[in-house]
């Protein structure tokens, strides 16, 4: 498979793609782009490649003259806080996110612990060919070999304004979590377990060896839900490999949706800062993320802003119009109080305190949410131009809908939507389509795709 650089990042097969010298010349503009000297933090999402990677990337910033902190196996959304909260000028996540486990992958982040933007990663890749410029033998910076940030992250989630500890103790929740043996399997029970819950470990070990396709979606996720219903456990949580994708699975070994994680949070923070009376209350969301939010918000007189997809974009609006919460779709929740990137961690937290609140199951939560379904399709392609070509015709035909094209096309109709886009990780072109019913989802989304044959 050929590299695919994009706004989330780097990501590459190994040993065809992505190998050492790729790694050097990302490490060498990386150093170009937040200027020599400065202090860079590191940390890989515990598949067994990161580790080489890693060892790359040390000693090449070394090299250059950088200040290195080596933060070990953690999540993407551990290394944000660190590059936040410490005083670096960038981070770098080694992690390909929820790709196999031939794959690997450089995410960037920006000083403030966010990936980079469309203009950042233009000037940044513009240093891609630029000369290798090592300092003298005596002026390479320390490596500063930092493991304590899961356990900071953990401290700055619990300390929260609306975490109420002794609440959740009382639930004795007991959970069960699949951590596809990476990044979360540590930092994940060590949140729950601190917050009086029994944890029931279910490929917790740590050792990046995925024990099934690792992306969190309902196929994928079959022995968490006979391991709830076993153990008569309150609910499941999966995490994917960087563990900044959150997935639920409810008392009775029924995935709730990823989309019902953003769903949930977003119901909960707006909830809480409607209780203090804040004005002007808002969350942003992407494209492709479910319409129940703005159902959500109406209930809380809040403003919904959609963005094109990607953690950066969110994060961006965010910042921009002060929303309280955001995310996307896919199980990552954006929580500024805590920092500005999709973070498991963040939306655990809110979920324990909003069972905990609330006093019912999680599959009765969800069932307290506005009910939509979600039919996704992929479609393979050798040119993602065909995508151009596909919008300009329908946009000449389409008359009902309210058509977005920030990020491919969007249509919202009434009661449904569908969104087509090009991926920025994988060669093809996503089909997106949500309605009251599945059969309604499934028939929109399959009008879209027969576009394309």
């Amino acid at each position: 498979m050929p590299l695919i650089n994009s706004i989330s990042g780097l990501r590459g097969t190994i040993p065809d793609s992505l190998t050492p010298e790729i790694v050097i010349q990302y490490a060498n503009a990386f150093v170009k782009f937040t200027g020599v000297g400065g202090t860079i933090v590191i940390g890989h999402d515990g598949r067994p490649s990161g580790e080489w990677i890693c060892n790359i990337l040390e000693g090449t910033l070394q090299a250059l003259g950088s200040k290195v902190i080596s933060i070990g196996m953690a999540p993407t959304p551990t290394v944000q806080l660190a590059t936040e909260k410490s005083d670096s000028v960038g981070g770098i996540s080694v992690s390909a996110s929820h790709n196999p486990a031939q794959w690997n992958g450089l995410k960037f982040l920006n000083s403030d612990g966010i990936f980079l933007d469309k203009d950042e990663c233009n000037t940044f890749w513009s240093f891609l060919d630029s000369n290798l410029d090592y300092v003298n033998f005596n002026e390479y910076n320390k490596l500063l070999d930092e493991k304590h940030w899961t356990t900071k992250h953990i401290f700055e989630a619990l300390s929260l304004n609306f975490v109420d500890l002794e609440l959740i103790e009382k639930r004795n929740f007991k959970v069960v979590v699949d951590a596809v043996n990476a990044s979360g399997s540590f930092i994940v029970p060590k949140l729950l377990e601190t917050c009086g819950c029994e944890v029931i470990r279910l490929y917790c070990e740590g050792n990046g060896e995925f024990p099934h396709t690792p992306e969190p979606i309902s196929e994928n996720l079959n022995e968490l839900s006979k391991a709830v219903i076993k153990n008569n456990a309150n609910f499941g949580i999966a995490v994917d490999p960087d563990a900044d994708r959150l997935v639920l699975i409810d008392e009775n070994g029924e995935p709730i949706g990823e989309e019902y994680t953003i769903t949930i949070a977003i119901d909960f923070i707006l909830a809480y800062y409607k209780s203090l009376m804040k004005k002007d209350l808002s969350c942003a969301i992407n494209l492709s993320t479910t319409r129940a939010v703005e159902d959500i918000a109406k209930r809380y007189g809040a403003v919904v802003y959609r963005t094109p997809v990607g953690e950066i974009n969110v994060a961006k609006k965010m910042k921009e119009v002060g929303s309280v919460i955001g995310g996307e779709g896919s199980g990552g929740v954006i929580l500024p109080e805590l920092h500005f990137g999709r973070d498991s961690i963040a939306g655990i937290i809110i979920i324990l305190n909003a069972l905990a609140r609330d006093g019912r199951s999680l599959s009765k939560l969800r069932e307290s949410m506005p009910h939509y379904f979600i039919s996704k399709k992929k479609i393979t392609v050798t040119d993602k131009n065909n995508l151009s070509d596909i919008i300009i015709k329908i946009k000449e035909v389409e008359n009902d809908g309210e058509i977005n094209t920030d990020d491919g096309l969007r249509i919202a109709f009434n009661n449904s939507w569908v969104h087509l886009r090009g991926s920025n990780t994988e060669p093809i072109i996503r089909v997106i389509a949500e309605a009251p019913t599945p059969e309604a989802a499934e028939k929109l989304a399959l009008k879209y795709v027969d576009m394309f044959s």
